[in-house]
């Protein structure tokens, strides 16, 4: 197969940023997609319906000449957040979706949850209206081995919240592990999962052998290959719980390359290129629409994009830029580290 039609792909969890980043990034995500849901860890977070009104506005305001790309905007839950906010936003279309980092998990993330119990209110009104609970899986506690965090996270917290709250929505975001993976097959219902492009092209191999390459970088890290196996096998199945959320996370490459590099991949202009690659490599092309264009927008309770895109291979390896440049810096785009030879027509 040498060309491939899908109906035009959404992504579910997409970081864009603000200002003059906001303003350099996002035609990458727009020359591609038709939506996608945008994260609220900004500085100040994106916490009430007047701040998402306003962020839209900002995104709106930032969008090319003639695209009609849709932010689909998200609330940071904090400790302080108001039940009844949630619900208003919900209602008037103004998000789709709250967003739960635990304190500290990543980036902008200090805003955080630190106890549940101080949010089951808005999650208890978020069960009854039928909104999507958006989670970063990941314990914070420094006594637990960065690369098992996810795993203990759906032990200990994941698992306990859905006994609790079974009505509750949520979305697994950017799962890395294999356990992750057999956490969403098992359940019966309310819990979905998204898989960056990332996740499914590298291992942590890519952060460290051979020099540590800040640019592979990201939150949750990548896992061993064992772990990425599982995740292409996921992707691929055609299950309507597994989903594209990019996790697309520009940051100026002074901030990458720094002492203490920001964790963030920036894949938005090269993910539908990889993600053939990846769904030719597992032969599973006649997938890439459930995966990319379908399971996300069953998920959201929104009809899939009635246009298309047409991505065609090549007889020999396609290049993507090494950077872009934006008025808040050089953001580096991310290298598969394999030859690529599909591109959107």
């Amino acid at each position: 197969m040498t060309t491939i039609e899908i109906p035009r792909p959404d992504d579910w969890h997409l970081h864009l940023r603000d200002g003059d980043m906001l303003a350099g990034v996002l035609p990458a995500t727009a020359q591609h997609f038709a939506r996608a849901v945008i994260m609220p860890n900004l500085v100040p977070p994106v916490v009430t319906r007047a701040d998402a009104e306003a962020y839209r506005r900002r995104i709106l305001a930032a969008r090319p000449a003639g695209s009609d790309f849709e932010p689909l905007m998200t609330l940071y839950l904090t400790e302080a957040t108001d039940a009844h906010d949630v619900a208003e936003a919900f209602r008037a279309g103004v998000a789709m979706a709250v967003k739960l980092y635990p304190a500290g998990a990543t980036t902008n993330s200090a805003s955080g949850v630190r106890q549940l119990d101080k949010v089951m209110d808005v999650m208890e009104t978020m069960a009854e209206i039928g909104m999507v609970l958006c989670i970063h899986g990941e314990v914070t506690d420094p006594e637990i081995d960065i690369f098992d965090r996810e795993r203990v996270f759906i032990d200990t917290v994941l698992a306990p919240l859905r006994q609790r709250l079974p009505e509750l929505k949520i979305t697994l975001e950017h799962i890395t592990t294999e356990e992750g993976v057999a956490y969403v097959r098992a359940a019966d219902s309310n819990l979905a999962a998204t898989i960056t492009t990332h996740h499914l092209m590298i291992n942590r191999n890519a952060i460290l052998a051979g020099g540590i390459r800040p640019h592979y970088y990201c939150l949750p890290v990548a896992k061993r290959e064992k772990h990425r196996l599982a995740l292409r096998a996921a992707a691929t199945s055609g299950d309507q719980r597994f989903f594209l959320g990019t996790d697309s996370a520009p940051h100026d490459d002074r901030l990458k390359e720094s002492p203490c590099g920001c964790a963030g991949i920036f894949s938005a202009p090269n993910t539908m290129s990889c993600l053939a690659q990846v769904f030719e490599e597992e032969k599973a092309l006649d997938k890439l629409a459930a995966f990319a264009s379908l399971n996300g927008p069953a998920w959201y309770g929104l009809p899939p994009n009635a246009d298309t895109i047409t991505l065609v291979r090549s007889e020999t390896p396609v290049t993507f830029p090494d950077k872009i440049e934006t008025a808040a810096g050089a953001v580096t785009v991310f290298d598969p580290m394999v030859p690529v030879y599909w591109q959107v027509r």
